[in-house]
Formats: C-alpha cells, sequence, structure tokens
C-alpha cells in the first residue's frame, strides 16, 4: 500500500491525498460502506460501483469467521472472489464485537474467548489467530486485534486494557510480518490507537503507534457514547501525533457532522452502519436536512430525494413514492433508502476533497454541518 498527500486545506488541518491498493486507489477523505457480512446491507455490488461509487468497503473478521467460515472464503480464493467485489476490501479485526459481546466473552492476556452469537459454539480470538483469519478472508488493509473499552470507563481499566492492545498489537506485527498473503496480491496491517477519553492515555497509545512506521494508522474506542465535544478533542490530539504521512482512520464514525469536523482535524478515511441502518429505518440524508420519510408531511410530496446529489437513486424516485413503500412494508423502500444514504455520504466527503484542493475546506464545512443535519 502506498499513500501521497496530495493538498492541505489553508485554513485547517484537513487533506487530501490517495492510497493506492492491490485492487485500486482510494481518493481521501473517503468514507467506506459497511459489508459486516461479505455485503452492504440490501445493496448490489452493482450499485456500489455505479450509483455509491464506493471506492473501498469493509468485511468483518468475526462474522466472516463465524459465517460462511475460512475453508468456503479460501476455496473461492478470498472475500474479492466471493463476493464479487474488484475495488480495495478493509476488514475490522472484531474488537469491536470483543466489545460488544461483554456478556459473553473472557479477556486475558492469551486472547479473547467468546460464544457465537450463531450457534453459541465457543472459540478463542488471539492476535496471532485474527492476522491468520484476516489472511484468509484477504482484505486490502487489516486491523490489528484490540480491546475497545466501553464509555465510561475507569482510568485504570482504560491503562490497563491499551497496554494489553499494545502488546497484542506486536503480536499481531509478529504475525502478519512473519507470514506471506494467502493469494496473488500483498496486504497492508494499521494499528489502533486507545486509552478512551484520557489524554495521556491517548498521546503515550498514539505516540507507541507511531513509532511503528506501519503503512497506516487508525484511531478506535471512539463514538462509544461519549459526547461529540470529547471525541473531537481526542481525535485532534492524536491526529497531531500520527505520522503526517500516512493514512489515519477513525473507526466507527459517524453521523455527517462527525465526519465534517473530523476531516478538519486531519483524518482521511471513515466506516459506519448508520447510512444504511438509519436508511432501513426510514431517515434518509440528503444534502439539504434529514428526511423522516415514513412522516405524513411527504404524502403528497412528488419532488425527487435530492437533485444536488444527482444520479438515479436521488433523481428517478419521489418522497411520495418512497414513503408509500415504507408504509406498506416493502423492502424496496429500504434499497432505495440505503442507496441514497451510501450515495450522500460518498458525495459528502467527495464535496470536502474539492473543497481541501481549493482551499476553502473550513469555511464550506462550517456552513453544510448546519445544513446537512436540520431536520426537513
Amino acid at each position: 500500500m502506498d499513500f501521497t498527500l496530495q493538498y492541505n486545506d489553508t485554513h485547517s488541518k484537513a487533506r487530501a491525498g490517495e492510497i493506492t491498493t492491490a485492487h485500486g486507489k482510494i481518493q481521501t477523505p473517503i468514507f467506506m460502506p459497511v459489508g459486516t457480512a461479505g455485503t452492504v446491507k440490501t445493496v448490489h455490488q452493482r450499485e456500489l460501483h455505479q450509483d455509491v461509487k464506493a471506492q473501498i468497503i469493509l468485511g468483518n473478521t468475526y462474522h466472516l469467521y463465524l459465517r460462511p467460515k475460512l475453508d468456503v472464503l479460501e476455496k473461492a480464493g478470498g472475500l474479492h472472489r466471493f463476493n464479487g467485489w474488484n475495488k480495495p476490501i478493509l476488514t475490522d479485526s472484531g474488537g469491536f464485537q470483543v466489545y460488544s459481546l461483554s456478556g459473553s466473552r473472557k479477556i486475558t492476556e492469551q486472547g479473547v474467548t467468546f460464544q457465537s452469537h450463531i450457534d453459541g459454539s465457543r472459540h478463542l480470538f488471539t492476535p496471532e489467530g485474527v492476522m491468520d483469519i484476516q489472511r484468509s478472508i484477504g482484505a486490502d488493509i487489516m486491523m490489528a486485534f484490540d480491546e475497545c473499552t466501553p464509555y465510561p470507563c475507569e482510568y485504570q481499566y482504560a491503562k490497563q486494557s491499551m497496554e494489553r492492545t499494545h502488546r497484542w498489537l506486536q503480536r499481531c506485527i509478529d504475525r502478519f510480518d512473519n507470514t506471506p498473503p494467502k493469494y496473488d496480491y500483498t496486504q497492508t496491517l494499521f494499528p489502533i490507537v486507545q486509552g478512551s477519553v484520557y489524554r495521556d492515555l491517548r498521546t503515550q497509545s498514539a505516540e507507541f503507534v507511531a513509532s511503528l512506521g506501519r503503512e497506516g494508522n487508525a484511531v478506535g474506542g471512539l463514538a462509544v457514547g461519549e459526547p461529540a465535544e470529547q471525541m473531537y478533542e481526542i481525535t485532534e490530539l492524536v491526529c497531531d501525533i500520527l505520522p503526517k504521512d500516512k493514512p489515519r482512520y477513525l473507526m466507527g464514525v459517524g453521523t455527517p457532522a462527525n465526519i465534517l469536523e473530523s476531516i478538519a482535524l486531519g483524518i482521511d478515511m471513515f466506516d459506519c452502519v448508520m447510512p444504511t441502518r438509519n436508511g432501513r429505518n426510514g431517515m434518509i440524508f440528503t444534502s439539504k436536512g434529514i428526511v423522516n420519510i415514513k412522516n405524513e408531511k411527504w404524502k403528497y410530496d412528488f419532488s425527487p430525494l435530492d437533485e444536488e446529489i444527482g444520479g438515479y437513486v436521488s433523481t428517478f424516485y419521489s418522497k411520495a413514492y418512497i414513503r408509500h413503500l415504507f408504509v406498506a412494508e416493502e423492502i424496496l423502500g429500504m434499497q432505495i433508502a440505503s442507496l441514497q444514504n451510501l450515495s450522500f455520504y460518498l458525495w459528502l466527503v467527495g464535496q470536502a476533497r474539492e473543497q481541501i484542493i481549493a482551499g476553502n475546506y473550513k469555511e464550506w464545512k462550517d456552513k453544510m454541518v448546519k445544513q446537512v443535519m436540520q431536520r426537513l
């Protein structure tokens, strides 16, 4: 993997660059649709290419390991060939699932023992094992195995967790560097900065991660319930420490406002389930603001969803028709809403890139945060 930093905004820390992987180039800042189990929910790969214009998608180590299982993925030749997506893929290591399975997992120095949400069977994830699993999945970008601490979190627990995450990280690197890829292309490993909301821990973690000199770095353990301003404070602190010549990935973030504000702090890569999850429940993001499509007010509104964004989904279907689909509980409504939201997110980071190149990002961002987050 290679990263070229191309532009810096004049009045913020926002930047635009290009990541080159074995499966293609990614222009940053970028939003990555989440395809947890090998699919972005309700969206065809063709639509991801043509309508959403996605440049990279995510898979999840925990979910893919449990189903369809590694033997299927290996026989298929990796996730790219299994799901037909020929652009870059990033895999989350399962650290967030460890966090969310708090009632059925046990963390030790060796790794994490957990119970499958599918059939209750017990499994062990170790740093070495997670590297091997991600080799089998074949993602272009692999994430180190970490623990995502909850919020709120006691300082001492956050410190112990961070230190264990650092030890796990070294084991991940050792395993990654001493094993070849399983398919005919190279893979890249990103470490993850942890430390909850404590500035000294985040500083220590960011310095440790930066010292390892990997091709890219991630910031985890945010957007788990802490106030937005605290998230921005920690994000800026970490970005100021992580290398400027490497991409920075803020995991699991977030709302359009979160993304725009975090770009201004120096983040390059984002992912979140919000576009598809909220879309399936009738919340639609547009360039003018947020639409709750189930509301009565859209019953006779025959205008298109979003002419500013353009494209088939945004301009072909009327708000009244999409509302009808949701009221009638037709699956097509969920598909259209998911496609619109993903298209909006990719449009938004594309617009952000243009403004960074023009040196006008901060002024544009301040206007757009208010515009896209207002309720229509």
